[in-house]
């Protein structure tokens, strides 16, 4: 009997799992835990293994999983959860004749190239042109940044860390905002603002700017409240959409991601409704001189629950994937 690999999409708050039948792309027996509950990976993916039925004589000889953090060298650590660990050892550990570990939203791109057109909704109509690089960024625990480019034989991803470019205010709200996150982090990257806690934050900044009490406490809390009708979280909401527009449209640039715009992540969403509504479009296109460029990008919200276990799968296989 042919032996499942096993693929994962880690990042800072869950660790979802699967297998997957060698040559496939479909991921079976998926399962998402909290990253809190285990000590580290090994301790995760041994009760992955154990609660989907597969004993020690039938568990996976190779896996590819992605990770929410930078991949150098041997040592993987986590940005935002407590993990870190050797890829040499988990995979003796593990028992795996092969380990690939990449970037979680180096998995996300991937994954896209096998997304169906239901799973997409459109932001921006737009013609991708053939041959160029697609670029996949969202917003979740962090910002992730990532790149595709359809190469002779296979899909390259191309990784970054754009999530932590610097912050860049557009206008005057913008600049009292930045006051305001400098005063409690020093230097400001986007991703301080564009993630789970960003949103939160950006909302305790608008109530500190506005002198107002805050009503929320978690991110949830801030979008069901901007539903509801409160002015402050309304504005939070907006305000985190228009800036994710300009981000959007500064990484499209320097990417030249004429292929089309992906965004992922499990925050957008959620905020489908809100899109329409906010100055994402206008944030996104507003380039200036080359206005032109961005305006004709194609954009899309990824609604797949699991692009970056496609992107796993794709990658055990994909020989540009190292």
């Amino acid at each position: 009997m042919t032996r499942p690999a096993l693929i994962g999409d880690i990042g800072g708050t869950n660790a979802r799992f699967a297998l997957v039948t060698p040559g496939e792309h479909a991921p079976r027996e998926i399962l998402a835990l909290p990253c809190a509950d285990y000590p580290g990976l090994v301790e995760a993916v041994r009760d992955y293994l154990e609660r989907v039925g597969l004993a020690a004589e039938a568990a996976p000889r190779e896996a590819c999983l992605a990770f929410a953090c930078p991949i150098g060298d041997d040592r993987v650590t986590m940005t935002n959860n407590h993990w870190s660990f050797s890829r040499r050892e988990a995979q003796t550990a593990l028992g795996l004749e092969r380990l690939k570990v990449i970037n979680d939203f180096t998995a996300q791109a991937l994954g896209v190239p096998h997304l169906t057109p239901d799973e997409l909704v459109e932001v921006q109509p737009g013609v991708a042109r053939d041959h160029a690089t697609c670029l996949v960024i969202g917003p979740g625990t962090g910002l992730g940044v990532a790149g595709i480019f359809p190469g002779r034989h296979a899909w390259i991803p191309l990784p970054t860390e754009g999530g932590h470019v610097t912050f860049a205010p557009t206008d005057e709200r913008e600049q009292n905002l930045l006051r305001h996150f400098r005063n409690r982090y020093g230097r400001v990257s986007v991703e301080r603002i564009l993630c789970g806690q960003g949103l939160l934050d950006l909302y305790l900044a608008h109530c500190s700017l506005k002198g107002a009490n805050p009503a929320c406490q978690t991110p949830a809390e801030v979008t069901a409240a901007a539903t509801g009708g409160d002015g402050i979280a309304r504005d939070t909401l907006l305000r985190f959409l228009k800036i994710l527009g300009d981000v959007c449209g500064d990484a499209a640039l320097t990417m030249g991601a004429q292929g089309g715009v992906y965004l992922c992540g499990g925050i957008l969403p959620r905020l489908l409704d809100w899109l329409p509504q906010s100055r994402f479009v206008e944030a996104f296109t507003d380039k200036g001189r080359m206005s032109g460029y961005t305006r004709t990008i194609p954009v899309r919200v990824v609604t797949a629950p699991w692009p970056g276990l496609l992107g796993a799968a794709e990658a055990l296989r994909n020989e540009e994937v190292e």
